[in-house]
């Protein structure tokens, strides 16, 4: 496997290991994403089969630079067996208890609409349903009304392949890491607050973390402090109003169907 010279030595130390090659908006691709052949996938990034779908891989265009998943020597400043998330530098890192870490490209909220500081992990879940809190509904209507009702789990759910679900002090914070479809979200500030993935990474993730665990997101302090080369990385996205058509309409179920569970996995509910 090739190690990645992009990567900050401060931020995430000599890369010993190598590369592995508020609430949620509903974000759905404008077209299918072009599908390169199978020599051009980045490790980690190929098709998959999960609970009855078929995934696409993610083209490598998405893949450039940092934005992928690499695994190396962690100098954050969350405790081990943890979760660190860097809205200002686009990063997740699974901290581990032999002092590596995974890293992971995020897309999140939009400036203003993140959560900050810690927080715990409560549950997972696979394949997990998503409905607009009552904040989204009473500020922005227009676009969440028409999703009132919910999306269940499934290839429409805003959630993705898997959602890992954040409280505080014992309640919901409303604020979820999950996978999405969304890809050009990664890397950039685009959702109504939550922590995105690629499903490839959520679903990797979620194998690795088990419920309950803390969860670290930076201030802007800490984000320059520990990651200053990669702070300020990606761009602010405007807001991605969608047709409830496109995902409750009948065309959009008679493509859809439930996911299939095999096992519950430990934390999922």
């Amino acid at each position: 496997m090739m190690i990645s010279k992009d990567f900050s030595r401060r931020a995430f130390g000599a890369m010993l290991l190598g590369s592995t090659a508020a609430a949620c908006a509903p974000q759905i691709a404008d077209e299918a994403p072009e599908l390169p052949t199978r020599e051009e996938w980045v490790e980690g990034y190929d098709p998959i089969f999960d609970s009855g779908y078929n995934l696409p891989g993610i083209p490598s265009r998405y893949l450039q630079g940092v934005n992928r998943r690499m695994t190396g020597i962690y100098q954050g400043e969350a405790p081990p067996n943890s979760i660190d998330v860097d809205p200002y530098a686009k990063f997740l890192y699974h901290v581990k208890g032999d002092g590596t870490a995974t890293r992971y490209p995020v897309g999140v909220g939009r400036a203003g609409t993140s959560i900050r500081g810690r927080a715990t992990m409560q549950f997972k879940r696979k394949w997990p349903g998503w409905t607009p809190t009552q904040n989204m509904l009473r500020t922005q209507p227009e676009v969440y009304g028409d999703f009132r009702a919910g999306i269940p789990g499934g290839l429409r759910s805003p959630l993705g392949a898997r959602a890992l679900y954040l409280f505080r002090n014992g309640r919901d914070t409303y604020y979820r890491i999950h996978g999405t479809n969304d890809l050009p979200s990664i890397g950039n500030s685009g959702s109504a607050g939550c922590i995105r993935l690629f499903n490839q990474d959520i679903i990797h993730l979620y194998n690795q973390v088990t419920a309950p665990m803390p969860v670290l997101i930076r201030s802007p302090a800490e984000s320059l402090r520990v990651d200053p080369e990669n702070y300020g990385r990606g761009i602010e996205l405007p807001p991605t109003i969608i047709p409830a058509e496109d995902l409750l309409g009948p065309d959009a179920e008679a493509l859809d169907r439930p996911p299939v569970f095999d096992e519950l996995s430990p934390g999922m509910i």
